[in-house]
């Protein structure tokens, strides 16, 4: 037994409260090194004499890549408390105890060596809204969804679509434009909406704050947000906005203060000034966002600037109700700042959805004192590489994916923001190649997996377009020269995972195959199990599902009733998928 390869800590994501009630646990082995785990664990206080009175109940493996097996089980302690061990059985039938002090060949008779869950506290639970569970969200750029109200142009605005998009260029796009095509996103089954920053700012894409209590003009004012977010609440769709606290715009007042002022201004606390005078030519003397002089980095550790901010996070939703805040690069500004944003913003309106910009690893700001989730890009990478660019074979995604899926605890999961693209990367339908059979697998599996999908606005009909700006193109209204195929398949992954209760969210999830081109993969919800088969290739293929054997399915696309004896192949056409409903039960 590979014991050097056996992992586990008493903390995230090895050991959490899923609940008030439920303690789960994992640990790591080397891949097919370990036959079986038993947890072995009691109330600390639980003693018969000098012997401790431990219970053993078995571990089941939950995942497997080409290096680890992961395992996992789920443990109501009767007193909220909790000393635990493991005893790992190897394939060559060797036993091992590993607990807090390591490995041993028995059982401590000391109950400090043994891992400790103190007391579960129902203060400390992960806690996020349930709503985002159900929740398919659309990310709207709003310069370039649709212009509703010519008079709010600003100059130079040019016709709509009538040029490529670029760092500088205005189409008119303002807050109407989203009001008159709300019809639009009910009929494709959306219930969320994601802005990116409609503040007041300098350029097109508004992460360069003026004014963080004032509408840009250009979209609209206070009234026009203020109605937008009641007709989308009529139809049952929840606002989020985007939130830009790590840096400001360089025409930002106090900014401005700064460099009128140098050491003089009152604000000069409030940024990350390296000397005086303050300038922003060639590379800037102060931090910024990338370097980019124009978007100067906020020190959040200052109270005065602190204070600002946590009001106008409390501000938006005191005053238009609104449901969500995506954080823009979240990761570069202080832990402090956001718990003491968590409290406010909760304190506000406890459902309200708290997303932060995380590109990697993000288990520090899901604790359960600062974001209820983080667009989780480690989902996004491994789908894209694999359906989109064809760059990972599926041995690889299978492991990527299984690596996402036990990066954070599973109640964390849920709630994760599933995007396939953005304003930030190129879109989904030129990484393909533009072969829409991949992006129809690569929307199969998003709206098929665990968390909240989203949709870039556009990708539904096709749109195409590299890395900034050329992701940022102006929406195609004519719908003749929409892909109302791939807008219809993605209404009804939308419809089917709204009405199948194992399709999407709040099931377990499960890879059965992923081999030559193809992945199967488990879903399971109370009695309900569905088998998802997914080819991805240019020819057809046939392989073999075990779990199919003497099972009656019923396949969901195409409405079509089957059974299977002992033959359990399964043919999947070019870049073809299958959705079974197995309706016998083992």
């Amino acid at each position: 037994m590979f014991i050097e390869a056996i992992k586990h800590r008493a903390a995230n994501p090895y050991l959490y409260a899923r609940n008030k009630e439920t303690i789960d646990i994992m640990i790591e082995t080397k891949k097919d090194d370990v036959d079986s785990i038993g947890l072995l664990y009691a109330d600390p206080h639980n003693f018969e004499g000098e012997k401790w009175q431990y219970e053993i109940t078995y571990m089941v493996k939950t995942g497997s890549t080409k290096l680890t097996d992961y395992w996992k089980i789920s443990i109501k302690p009767e007193y909220r408390r909790l000393r635990y061990g493991f005893r790992c059985i190897g394939n060559d039938k060797k036993e091992i105890i590993y607990t807090e002090r390591g490995f041993s060949n028995a059982v401590p008779k000391d109950i400090n060596a043994f891992f400790c869950f103190p007391f579960l506290h129902e203060i400390d639970l992960f806690q996020a809204p349930e709503w985002v569970k159900d929740t398919v969200w659309y990310q709207i750029f709003p310069e370039r969804f649709a212009n509703g109200d010519d008079s709010l142009n600003p100059k130079n605005t040019l016709p709509w679509a009538s040029e490529a998009p670029s760092p500088s260029n205005f189409f008119g796009g303002d807050i109407q434009g989203v009001i008159d095509h709300l019809g639009y996103l009910s009929d494709l089954g959306i219930t969320g909406i994601y802005f990116t920053p409609i503040f007041k700012s300098y350029s097109n894409h508004k992460y360069d704050t003026i004014d963080y209590f004032e509408i840009d003009p250009h979209f609209g004012d206070k009234a026009s947000l203020r109605k937008l977010v009641e007709e989308c609440h009529k139809r049952g769709m929840k606002v989020m906005l985007d939130a830009v606290f790590n840096h400001s715009g360089y025409y930002f007042e106090p900014f401005q203060d700064v460099l009128k002022n140098q050491e003089k201004s009152r604000y000069k606390e409030w940024f990350h000034l390296k000397d005086f005078p303050v300038s922003g030519e060639d590379f800037p003397n102060y931090d910024a966002f990338g370097h980019v002089a124009s978007m100067p980095k906020l020190n959040t550790a200052n109270k005065e600037l602190k204070q600002y901010l946590l009001k106008v996070a409390r501000y938006w939703i005191e005053e238009f109700d609104i449901d969500g805040w995506r954080l823009d690069v979240a990761n570069e500004v202080d832990h402090v700042f956001w718990r003491e944003f968590r409290n406010i913003v909760k304190e506000t309106k406890p459902d309200v959805y708290i997303l932060g910009e995380v590109w990697h690893d993000s288990i520090k700001w899901l604790q359960g004192d600062q974001f209820d989730a983080v667009m989780n890009y480690p989902f996004t990478n491994s789908a894209v590489e694999y359906f989109a660019t064809q760059n990972i074979d599926s041995q690889n995604f299978k492991d990527n994916i299984t690596n996402v899926l036990h990066m954070y605890p599973e109640n964390v999961n849920e709630f994760a923001f599933n995007l396939l693209d953005s304003h930030d990367t190129a879109r989904i339908l030129t990484m393909a190649n533009k072969n829409k059979n991949r992006v129809k697998l690569l929307y199969l599996f998003q709206f098929s997996f665990i968390g909240s999908p989203c949709i870039y606005y556009g990708d539904e009909i096709g749109m195409t377009g590299g890395d900034d700006p050329e992701c940022r193109d102006c929406m195609e209204w004519n719908e003749e020269k929409q892909d109302r195929d791939l807008y219809q398949f993605v209404k009804k992954l939308i419809q089917m995972r709204k009405e199948i209760s194992g399709f999407g969210n709040k099931s377990q999830f499960q890879f059965l195959k992923a081999e030559n081109d193809v992945i199967a993969y488990l879903k399971k919800k109370d009695e309900q199990r569905l088998l998802f088969v997914l080819n991805n290739s240019n020819r057809k293929k046939i392989t073999n599902i075990e779990i199919l054997a003497n099972k009656s399915v019923k396949e969901l696309f195409a409405n079509k009733y089957m059974t299977f004896n002992d033959n359990t192949k399964v043919t999947i056409d070019e870049y073809g998928y299958h959705c079974f409903q197995i309706l016998q039960k083992n």
